[in-house]
């Protein structure tokens, strides 16, 4: 996504990230509001977390979308992620992915750092993602 206030690109001598569902630069201009939104887990207002990964990634990206539009934003705006994902392996990446092009599918995807971890805040966490977006 290219506007006034933010650039995605992926500048030649590194390798294409977009496969994996990310970019490697997110440059936002002088004067922008940032929005910090905090790691969002799997849950909806009921506190309930199902055990199903799949699940979770779809109500966090849910709750992250919630969070911006309370701030008049939308997930196109978002410049950079953060991911933990608890026993991380190559299905859970292919479920991200999936996902990720899903809200992205111009490939236009935020920067995101994703970090296996052993543990999240709250028993059956399996995901927790926090993001930056810019208007």
């Amino acid at each position: 996504m290219e506007t006034e206030t933010l650039q995605i690109t992926n500048p030649d001598g590194i390798y294409d990230p977009r496969p994996h569902g990310y970019s490697h630069v997110a440059s936002i201009s002088p004067n922008s509001k940032l929005v910090f939104v905090a790691g969002q887990g799997g849950s909806k207002t009921d506190g309930l977390l199902s055990a199903d990964f799949k699940t979770q990634v779809q109500i966090v990206f849910e709750n992250i979308g919630v969070a911006l539009k309370s701030q008049g934003m939308e997930m196109k705006q978002i410049a950079k992620l953060t991911t933990l994902v608890v026993d991380y392996d190559e299905a859970k990446h292919e479920v991200l992915i999936e996902a990720s092009k899903k809200i992205w599918p111009d490939l236009k995807f935020p920067v995101n750092t994703l970090i296996p971890v052993q543990r999240l805040a709250l028993p059956g966490m399996l995901i927790e993602i926090d993001a930056t977006a810019v208007a």
